[in-house]
């Protein structure tokens, strides 16, 4: 009897359970409900039950919020019927999950260990689960991932793997069991990122470029901030990783039970998790919603409609909203007849590509276009500086129009359908539309009766919602307009009133019935997407007066529209004079400098002299519009923030704005201020006196951005090549060269050498004479660490000098 006392007590010492250490070994275990937490409490490891089930499982969450959000099972399709489940590392060295009867539930299954007795197993507090010995890792959970990818998760996949489908989501919030959707990287040609439903494609994010993925649009800035990185061998073989620079904070991406893959990060004020970015956002994310050589646009009250020289295939199932089947040609290719005009191209600008590109390897933009004019079968071309030529010889499917991003796709067509609106088309989308136009009008009268009577509630929650909360006291009015007269002085928003689209929707332009011109933001009603933006602008602008700053006439939030109606500007923005070759000679160098002192007075008015304080964010050259005479108007503060009296700098976990034009404090740590304003004042200011786009600019022989080369020019005196020759003149020499001074001095690496506004209107009219020397910039070279060998320079994505990236 003492013998067996000793030996019962001997295996108790041998093999005992652990809890709150951050590492076991063969010896130890976790018996439920006990856990592992890592070495800084940001990950536990241990038994849990999904919400609304008794079933137990082995999994991974985050230590710290109050909701337990799991990234990580084991056990997933092989639960516990109780609380009597073991994890540990069995005598083959293998991690394991027994039951009660001592059944292996789930095993690592790693082949050929040399046994238990040298191996631990850790939890770390990048959230993965390591199973290693004194010399190496053996297994890690990271390689094995359930619906969850955290930031330094590393995926590689070869090209005819079978891992290529590495996140597959819970079967329901209460089962993590595997469910329908399923997502990884597509290496079939060119990588990019993609969700299945079953076996078929539910959405995908269009090919890598080098930077980000070409599907995705721009304005989903914050994809990119919690950086995605992609890379890929000539043997086809694909490494996948997620860098988040803020570590302070905690974010994921998650594959969602209904097929949504979603960045999440958690909001501590609000003790909760909060939704980042997700895909697919509308009905036009879903892969193929409108069939073969559709596009979809979700601005468009008809989301689906044939690329010009098709017609629906299906006019029937078209009429009824069912878009699947998609359209056919009207109109046969010359290669087809074998006679008649040369076939040509149609350029439609910020399309998502469509699917399963052949890509070209070598070729230049001319090159891909005269390939694929030369080959019958070639039905469409796009160029991208990060991917190269890529050209389509299958039906065209998953075409989408961006507001924002996107590249140009070269559609082929008919000589006969070049530059004309075919008739059988327009025939046939009348057609199409006139059943769903009739089911509308019905509904319109409806909501016409409903609208009269909750007009006066209508305006009472409009005035709630644009209360300032921090005094309590509401705005100034904002008049609201009707949505049927805006519709009507837009000409129901007809394509050729369009004077250009933005992050959130397309501006147009309009005159309402008493004679007066307008501009009409339009932002999407199909997703809350710029929501926030929307009530944004019209809290700042409604309380802000100047004549350097654009006028919000009013606004319209009828349904789920969302429109902003402003002053028009007859000469747009500045864009669009400023880097057109036969608009460029208006922009005398008078003119030019007009313009800047316009900006600066802007720009002092919302840092110093408005009641509010006012950090624009978003400052860039298609942000100034142009007067009949030339002046210029800040406009879009849909980004802005309002600063309090004593307030000097704020930090934010979204960032948002626009590359090139962010400052390096902003952009790497999500801090603003007046300083980064005066950043973004800088690199205007270069762009003003060069003529030339920063974010297209390109030095191949020094891969510099136009900041860049302004300072390489700037400490080899050599200014001159950077001028716009219209401008430069001597008479005017000694102005231009103290504005590229101030520039310098605005885009300056760290924000405390940046002067204010109020010392760089001093500057610029000479009232401070002895300026000091710049110190180097915050951007200067265009990255190349991601791009393939085949390129020599990237157009859309720096890097930040002497500061760790992100």
């Amino acid at each position: 009897m003492t013998a067996l006392l000793v030996l019962m007590l001997l295996s108790c010492f041998i093999e005992k359970s652990f809890s709150a250490t951050n590492t076991i070994n063969a010896t130890e275990f976790l018996k439920d409900p006990e856990t592992m937490i890592s070495k800084n409490n940001i990950f536990t490891l241990g038994f849990f039950s999904p919400p609304n089930s008794s079933k137990r499982y082995v999994g991974i969450w985050y230590s710290m919020p109050s909701v337990r959000d799991v990234v990580w099972v084991a056990n997933r399709n092989e639960p516990l019927n109780d609380s009597s489940g073991v994890f540990k590392i069995s005598k083959d060295g293998n991690l394991q999950v027994h039951n009660s009867k001592n059944e292996i539930l789930w095993s690592s299954n790693v082949a050929n260990l040399s046994g238990g007795d040298d191996l631990s197993a850790q939890i770390t507090d990048s959230g993965n689960l390591v199973l290693q010995s004194t010399e190496e890792i053996v297994w890690q959970s990271f390689d094995h991932p359930t619906d969850a990818f955290l930031p330094n998760m590393k995926l590689t996949i070869t090209k005819h793997g079978s891992q290529n489908k590495p996140f597959q989501s819970w079967k329901s919030p209460s089962d993590p069991s595997g469910g329908q959707f399923t997502a990884g990287i597509d290496t079939y040609t060119l990588p990019q990122l993609v969700v299945w439903d079953g076996d078929r494609l539910h959405w995908r994010s269009g090919p890598w470029n080098g930077n980000f993925f070409i599907g995705i649009q721009f304005n989903f800035i914050d994809f990119i901030n919690a950086q995605l990185v992609v890379s890929s061998d000539r043997e086809g073989t694909v490494t996948t990783q997620y860098f988040y620079p803020n570590t302070s904070l905690l974010s994921t991406y998650m594959l969602s039970t209904d097929g949504k893959f979603i960045q999440i990060w958690w909001d501590d004020r609000e003790r909760k998790w909060e939704v980042e970015w997700q895909v697919p956002a509308t009905d036009c994310d879903i892969y193929g919603k409108c069939g073969a050589f559709g596009t979809c646009n979700p601005q468009r009250p008809i989301i689906c409609q044939c690329l010009q020289g098709f017609e629906p295939k299906n006019i029937a199932e078209w009429s009824r909203w069912n878009w699947s089947d998609g359209c056919i040609r009207t109109t046969e290719l010359q290669c087809e007849r074998g006679f008649g005009k040369e076939d040509g191209f149609l350029r439609m600008k910020m399309m998502k590509v469509p699917e399963n590109p052949d890509w070209r390897l070598g070729l230049n933009q001319d090159k891909c276009r005269s390939q694929c004019l030369s080959n019958c079968s070639c039905l469409a071309y796009a160029y991208n500086t990060g991917v190269g030529c890529m050209t389509w010889g299958t039906s065209l499917i998953d075409i989408q129009e961006f507001s924002v991003g996107g590249v140009d796709l070269y559609l082929r067509l008919a000589h006969s359908e070049l530059g004309t609106n075919n008739k059988k088309r327009v025939i046939a989308v009348v057609i199409v539309s006139f059943v769903g136009t009739a089911a509308i009008t019905i509904l319109i009268c409806f909501l016409k009766r409903q609208s009269a009577q909750h007009q006066d509630d209508k305006k009472k929650m409009f005035s709630y919602m644009i209360t300032d909360q921090k005094s309590n006291a509401k705005l100034e009015e904002i008049p609201l307009f009707r949505f049927e007269a805006l519709a009507a002085a837009t000409n129901n928003f007809h394509e050729n009133n369009k004077l250009g689209r933005g992050g959130f929707g397309s501006v147009y332009k309009g005159k309402l019935e008493d004679g007066r011109e307008i501009a009409v933001k339009r932002l999407s009603g199909f997703s809350a997407q710029g929501l926030e933006e929307f009530m944004n602008e019209v809290k700042i602008i409604s309380k802000l007066q100047h004549r350097n700053l654009v006028r919000l006439l009013g606004c319209s939030i009828e349904g789920q529209e969302k429109i902003l109606v402003y002053e028009y500007m007859a000469n747009k923005s500045l864009d669009a004079s400023l880097f057109v070759a036969e608009k460029q000679k208006k922009l005398d160098w008078n003119t030019r400098f007009n313009i800047i002192q316009g900006i600066c007075r802007g720009l002092l008015y919302l840092h110093r002299d408005s009641r509010l304080r006012i950090i624009h964010r978003d400052l860039k050259v298609s942000n100034i519009l142009l007067d009949e005479e030339l002046n210029s108007k800040i406009s879009d503060f849909g980004m802005a923030r309002i600063f309090g009296g004593n307030q000097d700098e704020a930090d934010t976990r979204r960032v948002v704005g626009t590359y090139g034009y962010m400052s390096p404090e902003y952009a790497m740590e999500g801090i603003f201020s007046e300083k980064s304003d005066i950043f973004s004042l800088g690199v205007l200011l270069l762009e003003i006196l060069s003529g030339k786009r920063n974010s297209s600019f390109s030095d191949d022989e020094h891969s510099l951005s136009l900041i860049g080369y302004a300072w390489n020019s700037w400490n080899e005196k050599s200014i001159r090549p950077l001028i716009d020759p219209i401008i430069f003149q001597p008479q005017h020499e000694k102005e231009i060269m103290r504005c590229v001074h101030v520039g310098l001095l605005c885009v300056q690496e760290f924000a405390k050498d940046r002067p204010d506004i109020p010392t760089v209107i001093a500057m610029l009219y000479g009232e401070i004479s002895d300026l000091p020397y710049p110190n180097r910039p915050g951007f200067t070279f265009i990255t190349h660490d991601t791009i393939s060998s085949e390129q020599n320079s990237t157009k859309n994505y720096i890097s930040v000098t002497e500061i760790s990236g992100r």
